[in-house]
């Protein structure tokens, strides 16, 4: 290995370029490491999924110590994947980095180009759209094209009901959709009195599906808005536990009625 090789992966302040070249030197199929030889594209995909989530766990939390360093993890699997492309003779770093600024600029006619920048949030985010839409238009021909199957579920759901209303196909008013959650919660009721797992398991998705369409009129993100319950549940949980254990108790010691009024308690307690 040459030295300037050595002298950049052990520069503190080698930046980009260092990740680059530290990546390069552990896919190197005779010098490398073992494991990262061995791994593809599918093989790192759960990894990147992954690297995101704990991003968004670190900004959700405001630690901005933590986020630098998620930021550096998910980074890392950007510059994994195109080295890869790049053995494979399918994309480098640098084609990756140069076709998304591409994007941006094309995006982005009012900052980059002759229109005007004085429009609205949503006026740019209507734009944002149609031009997104139109670069779809090259590459696929259904409406629901491209809305990718690996996305978290309800983010995808989002998405796809997202596409089907640009066409005019939703309700048009909110009022219509909870009278569907109310529909498809008694389908499911039935469901579960009559029909076996297989049917009950539709019927329960059809119901999460409408409740993701209920989000969107109301402008929320149903991804977010659960992981604020469960922030929330798991807060109010722990003290529960906490106040048992002033009664030298466990959970699993405890019982529903017990547990539940405590769990009063704690919500009685946070409106103070």
């Amino acid at each position: 290995m040459s030295n300037s090789s050595n002298s950049l992966v052990h520069d503190p302040k080698g930046g980009l370029p260092r990740l680059l070249e530290i990546m390069r030197r552990l896919r190197d199929p005779q010098t490398g490491c073992p494991w990262d030889i061995e791994q593809d594209f599918s093989s790192i995909a759960s990894y990147t999924i992954e690297e995101a989530y704990e991003v968004a766990d670190a900004i959700e939390n405001e630690n901005w110590g933590e986020l630098e360093s998620e930021l550096g993890d998910l980074l890392l699997q950007t510059v994994y994947h195109t080295q890869m492309g790049q053995e494979a003779g399918l994309f480098s770093f640098d084609s990756v980095a140069n076709k998304v600024s591409e994007k941006m600029l094309s995006r982005h006619p009012h900052v980059f180009g002759d229109e005007d920048r004085n429009k609205s949030a949503a006026q740019q985010t209507a734009d944002w759209e149609r031009l997104k839409a139109i670069e779809r238009s090259t590459t696929s021909s259904g409406v629901l094209d491209g809305v990718a199957a690996s996305l978290p579920a309800l983010i995808r759901a989002v998405k796809l009901q997202n596409r089907a209303a640009r066409v005019g196909f939703d309700w048009p008013s909110t009022d219509q959709v909870i009278d569907k959650i109310a529909e498809e919660a008694e389908e499911l009721n039935q469901a579960r009195q009559t029909m076996n797992q297989t049917e009950i398991f539709e019927e329960f998705g059809d119901l999460m599906f409408v409740i993701a369409n209920l989000a969107r009129h109301l402008d929320i993100d149903p991804e977010a808005a659960l992981r604020a319950a469960n922030s929330k549940f798991t807060h109010r949980f722990t003290k529960v536990e906490d106040k048992l254990s002033d009664k030298g108790k466990s959970a699993d010691q405890s019982d529903l009625a017990e547990m539940d009024a405590l769990w009063d308690e704690v919500k009685a307690e946070e409106r103070f």
